[in-house]
């Protein structure tokens, strides 16, 4: 017999941990979701009930954030999974199960997106009204943290994906393209972030949404996750769609006490510079989750993001710049990179 892999190994001491928990093993236990990180998901069957268990290898993962973080938000009334056993000296959590259908699943079955987004978006005023003291709690989105995800860009998108060699006077308008999202984040209000509040962590509930994927949770920007929520990575929709939104939302943050601009068009600027920021982070981290990683499902997103970064990039006068070199350097080399990896369209 050939000897048990890690993965194995790590599903046994599972199993037998959560046997001590229930009093005998579990009628069934099975994947529940994929994840970009180390952590795994699996849908736990027993005694007529589901649970979630979370396997977040120690010398990996640290599952005090996830913890912390599911507390601030059920104080805040945002529908999270109850931690109903933990072993951080294995890596092992319990949950409570949100159910399986994803916002992403709905929208694509044809879902109303309005009643969807509105609920995600009352959801996200609850967790950036959070007591001040709480979110305090959670280590800032700064200066360093913006400006080292921005940084996954010309590394791994650029330079591995796309195969591009930078000039001096590039690197030059990189650099200043960083500073000025950084500082335009910076001088937003600062709440709590979730950081991936998007249509694959968002599930369909009875008390809608259920949130997952918070452990990563940060103190930033104010426009962040809605900018995660409303120019997903996952699916898209017109612009006129999401301006109107994105009002559902001043409109609340309004009622919260949460600053948005002096204008409507300044929260506009605001929230289409935080997007730039994100997507480019982001096309730095899906193509580092095939070059190092070896993921390759995520290089079926590109193009979108590579799309919502195009538009941000041209509708900001402090983006020239960086506008043209994405229209003449990166676009032309683009297509070709996307077939050498053979991504899926």
């Amino acid at each position: 017999m050939a000897p048990a892999t890690t993965t194995d190994k790590r599903k046994a001491m599972l199993e037998t941990w959560l046997a001590g928990i229930f009093g005998a093993a579990p009628r069934r236990i099975a994947p529940a979701s994929a994840d970009a990180s180390f952590r795994r998901y699996f849908r736990v069957w027993h005694d007529g009930q589901t649970f979630v268990a979370m396997d977040a290898p120690p010398d990996r993962e640290d599952l005090g954030p996830y913890i912390q973080v599911a507390e601030i938000l059920a104080a805040a009334g945002v529908n999270v999974p109850r931690v109903l056993g933990h072993h951080p000296g294995q890596g092992f959590l319990l949950l409570t199960d949100l159910g399986s259908r994803q916002y992403l699943d709905a929208l694509r079955a044809g879902a109303d997106p309005d009643d969807l987004y509105r609920d995600a978006i009352a959801a996200l005023l609850r967790m950036q009204s959070c007591a001040p003291a709480a979110a305090e709690r959670l280590a800032p989105y700064d200066a360093a943290s913006l400006r080292r995800e921005m940084g996954l860009f010309p590394e791994w998108f650029v330079a591995r994906h796309l195969g591009l060699e930078l000039s001096a006077e590039e690197h030059g308008m990189i650099e200043r393209s960083f500073a000025a999202l950084e500082r335009a984040a910076l001088d937003q209000p600062q709440v709590l972030v979730h950081r991936d509040y998007h249509s694959r962590n968002l599930m369909v509930c009875q008390d809608n949404p259920g949130v997952l994927d918070f452990q990563d949770a940060v103190r930033g920007a104010s426009s962040y996750d809605l900018v995660s929520l409303l120019k997903d990575c996952y699916i898209s929709w017109p612009r006129e769609r999401v301006l109107g939104w994105l009002d559902v939302y001043r409109s609340g943050a309004v009622q919260a006490g949460i600053p948005c601009g002096a204008s409507r068009a300044q929260f506009v600027e605001a929230f289409d510079l935080m997007g730039l920021q994100r997507h480019l982070k982001v096309l730095g981290i899906f193509a580092r989750l095939w070059y190092r990683d070896g993921k390759p499902g995520y290089l079926a997103d590109l193009p979108l993001v590579l799309e919502y970064t195009l538009q941000a990039a041209a509708g900001s006068s402090l983006m020239r710049e960086l506008d043209r070199f994405l229209r003449n350097r990166v676009v032309p080399a683009f297509a070709a990179a996307q077939s050498r990896t053979r991504a899926p369209t």
